[in-house]
């Protein structure tokens, strides 16, 4: 790959953070080139911040936060700014597409989706801002009355992936502001345009400048200052679990809230009696959708023994029609891997997989395409054990696994330490319902994949993290209780007599 080479498509986005209200520079000057993944040409800068950066984010978020100039406003107000954001998204969508298709890589058609579906998730939030309430009691005798208050946390501090910069942003940052909080965000150093540019489509909805601010960088010093900052109240990350646990381990110090939405090692379970053409799809999905980069994707693929053989043959007859290729062209349904270490370590388990699995499909780098390509793979005569059913590669590569029946089903299943999604294809209800509860997962899809309505919860259990976010319970995440006890003082006890 050219990488590092001057853009000659379209110029070059220089960058800013955004903290206060204003585009400002690091403190210290550096900055970040980005490079397109699919071509190696140089299409972005944005600061490389540091712990100075971070502290004056959170102090503007702070102050934004003490005065109310957000949090005080109604729910009506706040609804509707949120909403004219989602406006903004749905209708405006090609050039944040367009940015987020050149960072990560990934195919244009797909990044365009993905703006629209953000905007759906604020079109939601903007409903749970004015649904949000508290509780009473008013049983506590005549001259007795409690309330329970639902009031916003404070300052929020958001982590998001390379992934899906703005999508997983969007599923946390719309429901920490519709609670009321003040925001500093950390976006991946590797994807940060949309992110940055969100703050001017936020500002033109009508937020108050110092509610939402923005601090690109690496992860140390930027999303650790942020975890350990004692004026950041609660950290929200989706990620990997290794860095997961570092962020909790930053943040014990100030026992701040966290949110964690982690990786996974999902299963997608064909059983015999599966639409079997749908199955495939499904399956096929579950791994190139986004060139596998997906928290949820289905990278372990267990398999009915009876069908494994007829389905494994599908799988390849199917994915040999998928192309891979420039993220431009509007045929291509996988583009590029996201960076040059990305790309080394997908690699690296495709040779770890071929010494101890059947290579049956893909296992290649594509050396005619400019940029960081690599084929769909499968492996089969995959055994638990092995590091590729094991371990979260982030990358088109699917092992796939045999089980006998429903229990042996249910128990590859959970031979994980994680939990975040998993799929069940069946046309037997008896089926769908005995592994929907025996799996242990955030998520469980019946005869779907990656199908994630803003309306439901998503987020994970074990290794996979904690917390939810999208659907109402999301906004509840990021607020605190309040009990207030009111008592007559013509009755009032006294406690000295």
């Amino acid at each position: 790959m050219n990488a590092g080479k001057k853009s000659s498509a379209a110029p070059v986005r220089k960058m800013h953070h955004f903290i206060n209200g204003r585009a400002v520079q690091a403190s210290s000057g550096n900055v970040i080139e980005r490079f397109a993944p699919s071509n190696g040409e140089l299409i972005s800068t944005w600061p490389e911040g540091d712990a100075d950066d971070v502290n004056a984010a959170v102090s503007a978020a702070k102050a934004a936060y003490l005065d109310k100039r957000w949090s005080g406003l109604s729910a009506a107000r706040r609804s509707d700014v949120l909403r004219a954001v989602s406006v903004r998204l749905k209708a405006n969508f090609a050039e944040l597409a367009m940015m987020e298709s050149m960072e990560t890589g990934k195919p244009l058609t797909q990044a365009s989706d993905e703006v629209k579906w953000a905007g759906d998730i604020w079109d939601f939030a903007a409903g749970q801002a004015r649904a949000i309430h508290g509780d009473s009691h008013s049983n506590l005798g005549g001259d007795k009355l409690a309330i329970v208050l639902r009031e916003p946390v404070g300052v929020v501090g958001i982590i998001t992936p390379w992934n899906y910069p703005l999508v997983v942003l969007s599923q946390k940052l719309p429901y920490a502001l519709a609670a009321g909080c003040s925001v500093v965000v950390k976006p991946s150093e590797l994807t940060s345009g949309t992110t940055i540019a969100l703050a001017r489509i936020l500002e033109q909805a009508g937020l108050p400048s110092g509610v939402f601010n923005v601090v690109t960088g690496y992860g140390n010093p930027v999303g650790k200052t942020l975890a350990e900052h004692p004026d950041v109240d609660l950290i929200s990350f989706t990620g990997s679990t290794a860095t997961g646990k570092a962020i909790i381990a930053a943040s014990a110090a100030t026992l701040k809230r966290t949110i964690m939405e982690l990786g996974g090692k999902n299963p997608n379970i064909i059983f015999a009696d599966a639409n079997l053409d749908a199955a495939v799809d499904g399956a096929i999905k579950g791994i190139v959708y986004n060139a596998g980069a997906e928290c949820c994707s289905g990278s372990r693929l267990l398999v009915q023994s009876s069908i494994a053989e007829e389905f494994t043959k599908r799988l390849k007859d199917r994915l040999a029609t998928v192309k891979v290729g420039d993220p431009m062209n509007k045929d291509s349904k996988v583009g590029a891997i996201v960076s040059k270490q990305q790309y080394e370590k997908i690699l690296h388990y495709i040779e770890e997989g071929k010494k101890s699995a059947k290579l049956v499909f893909g296992g290649s780098a594509i050396k005619d395409l400019p940029g960081f390509f690599i084929e769909p793979t499968i492996f089969t005569g995959v055994t638990p054990d092995l590091s590729i059913a094991r371990e979260e590669i982030f990358g088109p590569v699917m092992s796939v696994l045999t089980f006998d029946d429903i229990d042996d089903a249910a128990r590859l299943a959970n031979d994980t330490l994680y939990g975040l999604s998993s799929a069940i294809w069946t046309g037997s209800i008896d089926t769908a319902l005995f592994m929907a509860r025996e799996i242990r997962s955030g998520i469980v899809w019946v005869n779907t994949f990656l199908d994630v309505p803003s309306e439901v919860p998503i987020g994970g259990v074990r290794q996979s993290g904690f917390g939810r976010e999208n659907g109402r319970m999301a906004i509840e995440e990021f607020c605190v209780l309040k009990t207030v006890v009111i008592q007559d003082s013509r009755t009032y006890s006294p406690y000295l007599g």
